[in-house]
């Protein structure tokens, strides 16, 4: 694949995301304005799979005028100038589809956004940071799919076909079970008979990959004029539901191997790259909860050589320092700029990781 970003040939994604962490500002105007062309449409469309929980769904405010809004942050701040042109208004990319849809499980699809990507909406999430990044790097059309619901945990709700089951035992003593996919309740104690409920273990992951590849095969519906399409990779930001569980923690690593190899499998794309992305308030060095999902992420990234098989392929962008504060439960606080702060940086990590399979 052709990748036409001269900043992204002359540094390396650690170069980048360190001046990403020191200076917004300074960097994102090596960031073109969308030249208003679209793309070449002789070339299959590169999707980019957006999943994860309520922070990958969106929550940075764009109006209000005031400190953390996207229209402060840009307007007056003078961050991210590759979102407005010289008027003012909003830019818009005729290269990049931006695309939303959510569902609760198994349950029907409901679509939010079909449209060239431009600031539009009430909220933002790190799409439109990964989408400029990839869009300004990628020779070839790119739709950004973003199939994902909130408070879903990666060891329940999320958990992949073929995902295990495993014992805990608690603070206090009990040995809980916790099912493998398709298994129900959530856990039960040790000895006792499982009580089924309506939920089962991965009924979250079923619908969101089912409903992804629903936009899929209506490609011309969601990206207009286009007849062939390559899953590119997937960007998962995750983890707050998990954190919050000794168990789910403990198995977060296990599980963030186990779903990158079945997104692989399940889009019969073996060469997507791979990038999921830190909580914001945890820093280096924590043990709790979030500090096990931080260790975890850490472990899968390639260059950690833990899994020689995810080398050159697999990235974890660390976004506490890219973080405006508060924290991923409650949404850091809306302020936009770490919506956009954390899309850069796993936008930019997502074309290194191009770059490197060239």
């Amino acid at each position: 694949m052709k990748l036409k970003n001269k900043l992204i040939q002359t540094l390396t994604a650690t170069t980048l995301l360190a001046v990403l962490t020191l200076s917004v500002s300074a960097k994102d105007k090596d960031l073109p304005d969308p030249d208003g062309k679209p793309a070449d449409m002789t070339k299959p469309v590169q999707v980019y799979i957006l999943l994860g929980q309520s922070n990958m769904l969106g929550f940075g405010k764009i109006a209000g005028g005031k400190d953390g809004t996207l229209e402060y942050a840009v307007k007056v701040k003078k961050h991210y100038p590759y979102l407005i042109d010289d008027a003012g208004a909003w830019t818009v990319r005729k290269d990049v589809r931006n695309v939303r849809i959510m569902g609760s499980g198994t349950g029907g699809m409901r679509g939010f956004n079909n449209e060239w990507m431009t600031i539009k909406g009430g909220k933002i999430g790190p799409e439109f940071g990964i989408g400029h990044h990839i869009g300004n790097a990628v020779d070839a059309p790119v739709l950004i799919l973003k199939s994902c619901i909130g408070n879903r945990a990666l060891g329940w709700d999320l958990l992949p076909p073929g995902g295990e089951g495993f014992e805990f035992t608690d603070a206090k003593g009990v040995t809980w079970v916790h099912p493998g996919y398709k298994g129900t309740p959530e856990r039960w104690v040790k000895g006792t008979e499982p009580k089924k409920i309506k939920w089962y273990a991965g009924m979250q992951y079923d619908g969101d990959i089912a409903r992804a590849k629903k936009v899929l095969s209506e490609l011309d519906k969601y990206y207009p004029g286009a007849k062939k399409y390559e899953v590119a990779g997937f960007l998962w930001w995750q983890g707050d539901r998990d954190s919050r569980s000794a168990a789910l923690s403990s198995r977060y690593e296990k599980n963030l191997v186990h779903i990158i190899k079945q997104l692989r499998k399940d889009f019969n794309a073996p060469n997507a790259k791979f990038v999921c992305a830190s909580l914001g308030q945890t820093k280096k060095g924590a043990t709790d909860g979030g500090g096990k999902i931080l260790k975890a992420m850490f472990a899968v990234d390639g260059k950690s050589g833990k899994y020689p098989e995810f080398k050159g392929n697999v990235a974890t962008v660390y976004t506490h320092p890219l973080s405006k504060g508060g924290s991923s439960g409650g949404h850091y606080s809306g302020n936009a700029e770490t919506y956009m702060n954390v899309g850069e940086a796993m936008g930019l990590a997502m074309v290194d990781l191009l770059e490197l399979s060239k």
